[in-house]
Order: C-alpha cells, then sequence, then structure tokens
C-alpha cells in the first residue's frame, strides 16, 4: 500500500483532523509546517495533501475533500488583531505572515468593516516587537492562544468575530486540498472518519497540548470545544464562497477563481 504524503499544519486546531492518522502511520506519512509551507509544499508537489489556508486553493488547479475543514462562527481567539488603541487610530500594522488567508481577511475587514486603511508591515510572529513600532499586529495560532496581550496593554480584537458579525456566516480557515485523483474515495472516508474521531477525542487532544500543566491543557480543551468548528457543509461553504468574492475584489484580478467552480471540484475521483 502507497503511503500518501500529507502536509499537515502544526496548530492545535488542525490536531483532530490528525490524531487518528497519525496512528496509521503505514497509511499516511505527515510532515506539520506553519500553513504558508504547508501550501507551497502542495504547490511544489512535495505532498499529496495539504491542510492549507483557504485562499490558496486559488492558487492551483485543485480538489476539495468534501466535509472535513477547520472553521469558526464567531469567535477562533487564534485570528485576532491585537492594538495598542482605537482601531481607527492605526496607521501601520504588522502582519504574522504564516497564513495568507488571515492576511487577506485582516485587508478585507479593514476595508468594509473597520474601514481604515494602514499600511501592512510583514513580521515574524512575536507580538511585543511587532508592536513595538505599529500601533496593531496580526498574530494567529497556538501563539495568539498563549499570548498575554494584556500585560502588553494591548486590546484584542478576534477576526472571527468581526467577520461573522459584519456577514453573519461561518468562517473556513483551511481544509485538505489536493490535485485531480490524489487520493480515491477510500481515503476521502479515511479522511472524513479521522476528522469525527478526533473531535470525539478533544479531550485527550487537549492533555497532549498541555504537557502537564492543567492550565494550558483547561485553555485548550476550551478552544476546541468553544471556538473551533470542524467540517465543511453548507453554511460553510456560502462562508468561504464570500470570503473568496471578498478576496477576488481585494486582489482586483481576473485569475481568482469562484467557489462556485470550485466546490464542484472534489476529491472522489479513484485512482
Amino acid at each position: 500500500m502507497k503511503r500518501l504524503r500529507l502536509g499537515a499544519v502544526s496548530y492545535l486546531n488542525a490536531r483532530p483532523l490528525t490524531w487518528a492518522l497519525d496512528r496509521d502511520p503505514d497509511r499516511w506519512s505527515i510532515r506539520y509546517d506553519v500553513p504558508a509551507a504547508c501550501a507551497a509544499l502542495l504547490h511544489e508537489g512535495a505532498i499529496d495533501l495539504g491542510l492549507i489556508p483557504c485562499i490558496e486553493y486559488l492558487q492551483g488547479d485543485y480538489r476539495l475533500v468534501p466535509g472535513v475543514g477547520i472553521g469558526s462562527k464567531g469567535a477562533i481567539a487564534t485570528v485576532a488583531l491585537y492594538a495598542r488603541g482605537p482601531l481607527m487610530s492605526i496607521r501601520r500594522m504588522a502582519m504574522d505572515t504564516s497564513s495568507r488567508t488571515s492576511v487577506a481577511l485582516v485587508k478585507i475587514l479593514c476595508r468594509h468593516r473597520f474601514q481604515i486603511n494602514p499600511e501592512f508591515v510583514p513580521s515574524p510572529p512575536d507580538l511585543k516587537t511587532m508592536t513595538r513600532d505599529c500601533e496593531a499586529a496580526l498574530l494567529i495560532g497556538d501563539p495568539a492562544l498563549e499570548v498575554d496581550h494584556e500585560a502588553l496593554g494591548l486590546r484584542k480584537v478576534d477576526l472571527g468575530v468581526e467577520w461573522t458579525a459584519m456577514t453573519g456566516m461561518p468562517f473556513i480557515y483551511a481544509a485538505w486540498t489536493g490535485r485531480p485523483k490524489a487520493v480515491g474515495l477510500t481515503e476521502v472516508d479515511l479522511l472524513k472518519k479521522a476528522q469525527s474521531e478526533g473531535v470525539r477525542e478533544r479531550e485527550a487532544i487537549a492533555a497532549e497540548y498541555g504537557r502537564g500543566d492543567t492550565v494550558v491543557t483547561a485553555r485548550a480543551a476550551r478552544y476546541l470545544s468553544d471556538n473551533v468548528r470542524y467540517g465543511l457543509g453548507a453554511a460553510e461553504v456560502a462562508g468561504l464562497q464570500l470570503f473568496l468574492d471578498y478576496a477576488r475584489s481585494e486582489e482586483h484580478t481576473s485569475e481568482l477563481q469562484s467557489l462556485a467552480y470550485l466546490v464542484c471540484r472534489l476529491l472522489l475521483e479513484k485512482k
């Protein structure tokens, strides 16, 4: 049996999608990276499937694994702006570039919800450094879950909250994606089952993340239960469609394709 090469996000919110897969190393070979690195590996052909930021679907002839995704409706807790003052006073914004989806979401919200036009400054994900010369910073993933922003005198603006307040829809951050015929029906079914098993094992996953620290474990458990939503149903597809429509408008390019076309291209073909 050929092992499939997977590129998975290393953040806590992705662990329910990979928890069961790690227990079957004869079928899956998993490499863990930040979201942008997963996307780069898929674009290069170094992996068969990538758990990639949703905006990266637009960069090639890709298919989605149906029914599997990482999202939120309302607060996500790990995709946020941290600001030293009112949003209207932001002139420069430091950007964690670990995920192009989060960067695109910030730009959409700045234009359509916050009605500001700051300078966006790429930066490594260190909040203290990021806000030294900028009035606000985008931070994502586990660093955003763990950082004590109040100790730095910063206000947190949860972008999941802001997206749902603006649109009334959920937001999808990442999903398994690959080229045509990368997997067949059996693998698609196993990926769906792995998601279901991972969701059932959220407490064990939180304990794994906490490594014996009861405070960290409890925070991780609340996050996985209260913030992250798993799956890719009709509401999630509609939210993703709207995001990609906004993104296409922001990029001002005809090369970005509509999700109305993309959602019909699922990884269901037999090899």
